[in-house]
């Protein structure tokens, strides 16, 4: 070996000894990082842990490890990514952790898949220790929550959930929604660093304070202002609810384990330094919420006082002559299950909602509703109110406006702005479709006597169809449909369909708003004496593919086509006015080849059918409104006269 060879192969040698030591050091750093971040999430405290475990994946993004805890950190507040994450560690390394597939499970049910969840919780049975029946109970649970889910999500109510918005909801927690009788003044509690002293609790989010917000004249909430000062403690203090006139607050305060605190509203506006509510409500264990009722005579609360368990459960207790309230009594196992049961609300009709982690719960806290049956002095059977108010995660604090039109919910959903968010509940009202049914031809011309079938589905999938003649005398239709959703809209006439289109009804949330809605009917060209009419076809803007409702009328057309060999056809492609004329009759020409070629594809000669663009030289309707222009992109059919052809040309 030569000198030069020897002194190569030392550099060799003394680079992979550096880049060994550089990896060395890569993976005691890393293994460092993760080990500071498992000290804040053994501590639950995830929003801690994850950036220990992403600095990790910025210099190592296939790091196992640090992808598992990462995700299960980010299930607290990002689901989407948390379900990322633990599906990569588990490709990288499937027997990293004997944990796996319960946190598979847990992933997949809070992002909505059930069948996923069910199968990683049913794979991880076998791994749970004999001894643990704990873990083997809980997991039957887990399985019969994404089974719920799963029912509950395929049978979903027709409501409109809407986030409040970003001024109100914040990247941490908001919740307890309190709403004042005049609809314009909003209590809410906020876990945000703009609570009071920006200090921070045990799980990384700040602890609860109360803020307030007003609603101004175009409806909109108001910076939220925090009411520290005489409301705030050195723990957590949640909002609950405003009664007598909204000149008393319930509140939530940290203090003897959590007791129910009442606070009074000066002449000033300021609220007073809160005072327990009594020695009989507040106890040695924990009371979490409440409500009285508007005649101050009834209160139900949460405690976890009177378990067995140590769950919560719902009491109720009267106001006595003195004005104390008396000894509290269970509301009864029908509401109260094995597991937590609390935030107690009841609404004017006698509707008791709270929220429960029992009875078919879709997974965490669902809003539950029941009635009480004064006859046999009991409460109904709850009953949850299904997908879209509740999700697979919590959902809480379920209030109604003073109206009883909306409600407010706290929960932590896909989409929202942070942790838990505070979101409007409304049931999706009926919109009142009005208006006129012309002929194309001129747009001016009423057609009497014409038949509308307005055809959807309802949230739950179950069809729903909507109908109306129009009026002899006018020509004018009305009719109430569900909104918010797509309606596939036919029109007949003498029980012929001669016009379908498909319509997108926007939500209302009120019974009250009207919507115009015209039809223009394209002309049928009758077929040896009037025993067949074609329909014309549409397009999207710019385009000449082929919609699913064209290929069944060109499917249609074929047919007849079949059943008259004597039949020849000419194909008018259209246009509407935008661009310019020649490429608009570029265009009309490749709409009207579109159609002529799956003629084709059927089996229809070619020399029985010859193409024709008339670009937007043509218009069905006047080009004025995007409706308008939607009924002028289209491809018409017209029957020819045919000569010197065999009478079978398909042949």
């Amino acid at each position: 070996m030569n000198k030069s060879a020897k002194t190569f192969s030392r550099f060799s040698l003394l680079l992979a000894l550096i880049c060994l030591l550089g990896n060395t050091a890569d993976a005691q750093s890393n293994r460092k990082l993760i080990r500071n971040g498992n000290k804040f999430f053994d501590k639950e405290n995830y929003r801690a842990a994850a950036p220990f475990y992403e600095q990790v994946l910025a210099k190592d993004p296939d790091n196992a490890r640090a992808l598992y805890f990462a995700g299960i950190s980010y299930m607290t507040f990002d689901k989407e990514k948390a379900v990322d994450y633990i599906y990569r560690a588990q490709t990288l390394r499937p027997n990293l952790d004997r944990e796996m597939e319960y946190w598979l499970g847990r992933v997949n049910h809070i992002n909505y898949r059930f069948d996923e969840a069910i199968q990683h919780y049913q794979n991880y049975i076998p791994r749970i220790q004999k001894r643990d029946q704990v873990r083997r109970q809980e997991v039957a649970r887990l399985i019969q929550h994404s089974k719920n889910a799963k029912h509950e999500v395929a049978n979903q109510k027709d409501v409109f959930v809407r986030n409040l918005g970003s001024v109100v909801n914040t990247s941490y927690s908001e919740h307890s929604p309190v709403i004042s009788s005049d609809d314009n003044y909003l209590l809410f509690t906020s876990r945000s660093a703009a609570a009071s002293g920006g200090k921070s609790a045990a799980d990384g989010e700040y602890y609860e304070d109360i803020f307030e917000s007003r609603r101004n004249e175009e409806g909109e909430w108001s910076q939220p202002q925090s009411l520290a000062g005489a409301l705030s403690s050195s723990g957590h203090d949640a909002s609950i609810q405003l009664y007598d006139n909204d000149t008393k607050m319930l509140l939530y305060r940290q203090q003897n384990n959590g007791d129910i605190m009442v606070s009074e509203r000066s002449a000033d506006g300021r609220w007073g330094t809160p005072q327990s509510i009594g020695a009989t409500i507040n106890t040695r264990g924990f009371e979490s919420d409440a409500y009285i009722t508007p005649d101050g005579n009834t209160l139900y609360f949460s405690t976890s006082n009177y378990s067995q368990e140590g769950d919560l459960d719902i009491y109720v207790a009267q106001r006595q002559r003195n004005g104390q309230w008396g000894k509290p009594r269970s509301i009864g196992n029908t509401i109260n299950s094995k597991f937590d049961d609390d935030s107690p609300y009841l609404a004017s009709d006698g509707t008791l909602y709270f929220s429960s982690r029992g009875h078919n719960t879709m997974g965490g806290y669902d809003i539950f509703s029941s009635k009480y049956d004064s006859v046999a002095r009991r409460w109904s059977k709850p009953v949850n109110l299904g997908a879209p108010v509740n999700t697979p995660d919590d959902d809480t604090y379920y209030r109604l406006s003073p109206d009883g039109s909306y409600a407010f919910l706290s929960s932590y959903r896909i989409g929202g702005v942070g942790e838990k968010d505070i979101y409007t509940i409304n049931y999706i009202r009926n919109l009142r479709v009005q208006g006129q049914v012309f002929a194309a031809s001129d747009s001016t011309t009423a057609i009497p006597g014409v038949e509308l079938v307005f055809n959807s589905t309802q949230a739950d999938r179950r069809a729903i169809s909507y109908r109306d003649i129009t009026k002899p005398d006018s020509g004018n239709y009305q009719v109430s449909v569900l909104s918010g959703r797509t309606y596939q809209i036919e029109v007949l006439k003498d029980g012929k369909s001669i016009s379908t289109e498909t319509f997108e009804m926007p939500v209302v949330l009120n019974d009250t708003t009207a919507l115009v809605k015209n039809f223009y009917v394209p002309i049928s060209v009758d077929v040896d004496p009037g025993r067949f009419a074609m329909k014309n076809i549409y397009y999207d803007t710019d385009k000449y593919n082929l919609r699913s409702e064209s290929i069944r009328e060109l499917d249609n057309i074929a047919e007849v086509m079949k059943a008259n060999p004597g039949m020849n056809l000419s194909i008018d492609g259209h246009t509407d006015s935008r661009a310019s004329d020649s490429y608009n009759m570029t265009l009309g020409d490749n709409r009207a080849k579109a159609a002529y070629d799956y003629l084709v594809e059927k089996g229809i000669s070619a020399r029985r059918m010859v193409t024709v663009s008339y670009g937007e030289r043509r218009p069905a309707v006047p080009n004025t409104s995007a409706e308008n222009m939607q009924l002028n992109r289209r491809t018409e059919f017209r029957v020819i006269p045919r000569q010197q052809e065999n009478t079978n040309p398909d042949m």
